[in-house]
């Protein structure tokens, strides 16, 4: 495994992140990792591009880069609740009520170039790294069960559950057929 390194996404490394979505046509159809934010995707991909680069400046877009070198190979996005409020999966994470997180995770990219070989993983660790250094607290996220079937790593956007039970996250309850609704709290560090 590459031993990679993890930044946080700020308008210091915004042409990192924006070189990644370029080279991935805008990642999803050009969504440049607004499908979750409240306002949702814009008209166009480039509306997309300038609401995230807005949301970024304004810190108020927060994920964890990953770096294999100085290229920008995947990504782990995380936000406080209100930053994030459009999550898959509404109907079933309604049915129940839990307590509100503090913080959500809502979505993973990596490279097509370097699935495979723990990218994903190493964008989790830096993101539950910021979460502690901007004040800690109840994480939540959405990860696939993938156990005993095949699935397409591209279609990962939330990663899996055996990733985040590795991290120390919990199974909170099921969200359909193969999602989870997971948990951890994360202690603050000065």
């Amino acid at each position: 495994m590459t031993a990679f390194a993890t930044r946080a996404l700020s308008p210091a490394t915004w042409d990192d992140f924006a070189r990644l979505v370029e080279r991935h046509n805008g990642v999803w159809g050009g969504c440049w990792c607004m499908g979750f934010h409240p306002d949702g995707f814009g008209e166009s991909v480039e509306e997309n591009k300038t609401n995230k680069l807005a949301r970024v400046r304004a810190d108020e877009a927060h994920a964890a880069l990953v770096y294999d070198g100085s290229d920008c190979v995947g990504w782990c996005q995380f936000g406080p609740t209100a930053e994030l409020t459009r999550i898959k999966r509404q109907r079933a994470y309604k049915q129940l009520p839990v307590e509100p997180p503090d913080w959500r995770i809502t979505c993973f990219f990596v490279d097509k170039g370097h699935r495979g070989q723990g990218v994903a993983s190493a964008a989790l660790g830096g993101a539950l790294r910021e979460i502690a250094r901007l004040g800690g607290g109840l994480v939540e996220s959405y990860p696939e069960n993938v156990e005993g079937r095949k699935t397409a790593g591209a279609f990962l956007h939330n990663a899996t559950v055996s990733m985040f039970e590795r991290h120390g996250f919990a199974r909170v309850r099921p969200l359909g057929k193969h999602h989870w609704l997971m948990t951890m709290t994360v202690p603050a560090v000065s």
